[in-house]
């Protein structure tokens, strides 16, 4: 069990090495019909530029899209763009029917019209009992599960009221499809449905009752049932998932990037002499341990970047400053050890003592530090843009690992050090033998230090 860490830390770091350096790398697709993805790391539009594609929205039955449907049709799209990856595409509406999307890294027009120019699939599955019920954005393979029927089966969908007032979603069938689901759901009470758009999960709620006649009650459980974003979404979803009025593509034209490679250079450059600051500062001020935190912090930067090329996560300027400063953030937690840990020691603990003191008083500052970052990164991801996503999604992988180098990778290999003989000299560590004080009990500070016992 003592080689336990160690081995998982070398473990981690050969996977983040392989992932990073190794040449050609493809992962398989996440579904039977998703070709193999390179492994690599991809940058955003103000880095790398990428492909404008504009569409118009036509009318459709004698009617012209308004500003919502207009809207219906964005959300449709760009979840269509995001379903290939964490890749931030901008997509805005322009007038009263233009749709502009610009896709980061993409160069062929057709794979984009592809994509997003076709009029989307809404599809009603069965899950069988041997397969665990979906959750929402799981993607599903449709080759191996049976439609039962399409979204062109529905009649209508709009926010409805349960039995005790709660909220729920309410949606019609047309016969052939309610003669259909009402057979379906007799022989299938307690097992689950999936509502599904262009193979992704919107919905999976469970069948309790046989439901006939072609009107249909989805609830969310609980007192109040679905809360109101999440109806007016699903409701959407039923109405508008087929994309309520056809499109047309005006023009795609390629973008340079934003920045220009001069900005990005200047940019990394001062990344890099910022990192070597810190870099500096925390071997001159912290000695020993603040060694043994530099190769953490090497450490830390590698496996971000594998995690970051695994994902793949799309890197823009914000998102390298949001590594930037989870790095900063990585530094603060070693800081807040090692001072805790030199406390320790001028008390007049021994150096091993001294170090699992300064871990353990330091770890609730450390962890009520990231919660806070955590929560508002998550708030940033959730609720933000696509630009803001990927600067909030930086920064929650950052934090995570960096609470992991910190803990983890820094508290190991400070294990491993303080075992040596020749490490067990205070100055070491930042602390003369004229700051130490002795215990009661201690024959001395200075022979505790060096002995380690």
């Amino acid at each position: 069990m003592r080689w336990t860490g160690p081995l998982l830390i070398a473990v981690i770091g050969v996977l983040a090495l392989f992932l990073d350096f190794f040449p050609n790398l493809t992962l398989p697709g996440r579904t039977a019909d998703e070709p193999a993805r390179l492994v690599e790391t991809k940058l955003g539009l103000d880095l790398q530029g990428g492909l404008k594609v504009e569409y118009r929205v036509l009318p459709a039955g004698g009617q012209s899209p308004d500003a919502t449907s207009l809207e219906v049709v964005r959300g449709i799209m760009e979840r269509r763009v995001n379903s290939t990856g964490v890749g931030e595409p901008i997509v805005v509406t322009s007038g009263t029917d233009r749709i502009i999307i610009e896709v980061p890294g993409a160069t062929d027009p057709a794979a984009v019209r592809r994509l997003v120019g076709r009029t989307g699939r809404l599809d009603f599955v069965p899950i069988p009992t041997t397969m665990t019920p979906p959750v929402k954005d799981q993607l599903l393979d449709l080759t191996q599960l049976t439609v039962l029927f399409s979204g062109d089966k529905l009649k209508s969908a709009s926010i409805g009221t349960g039995q005790n007032g709660e909220r729920v979603v309410v949606f019609s069938l047309e016969d052939e499809a309610a003669r259909t689901f009402g057979d379906w759901t007799s022989a299938h009470v307690g097992e689950y449905f999936a509502i599904v758009l262009d193979s992704a999960v919107i919905s999976a709620p469970r069948i309790n009752e046989a439901i006939t006649g072609g009107s249909v009650q989805i609830s969310a459980g609980g007192i109040a049932g679905f809360p109101l974003k999440e109806a007016e979404e699903l409701t959407n979803v039923l109405r508008f998932g087929q994309l309520p009025f056809p499109v047309e593509e005006l023009s795609s034209d390629t973008i340079d990037p934003t920045l220009g490679a001069e900005f990005l250079a200047s940019s990394l450059l001062a990344a890099a002499i910022a990192i070597s600051l810190v870099i500096v500062f925390m071997l001159v001020h912290y000695r020993l341990p603040g060694l043994v935190a530099n190769f953490a912090l090497v450490y830390y930067a590698l496996v971000v970047l594998a995690i970051f090329r695994l994902i793949p996560v799309t890197l823009t300027l914000a998102g390298i400053a949001g590594f930037v400063l989870s790095i900063g953030m990585a530094v603060d937690a070693n800081i807040l050890i090692f001072e805790r840990s030199k406390e320790e020691l001028r008390l007049g603990k021994s150096l091993p003592n001294a170090i699992e003191a300064g871990f353990a008083r330091a770890w609730n500052s450390i962890l009520d530090s990231n919660v806070s970052s955590l929560i508002t990164a998550s708030i940033l991801y959730f609720f933000g843009s696509s630009v803001i996503q990927g600067f909030a999604l930086v920064l929650i992988i950052g934090v995570l690992v960096s609470m992991f180098s910190a803990i983890t990778v820094t508290r190991t290999m400070l294990r491993i050090v303080v075992d040596r003989s020749w490490s067990r000299r205070p100055w070491l560590y930042g602390v003369s033998a004229a700051e130490m004080v002795l215990r009661p009990g201690a024959r001395g500070a200075r022979r505790e230090v060096a002995g380690g016992v």
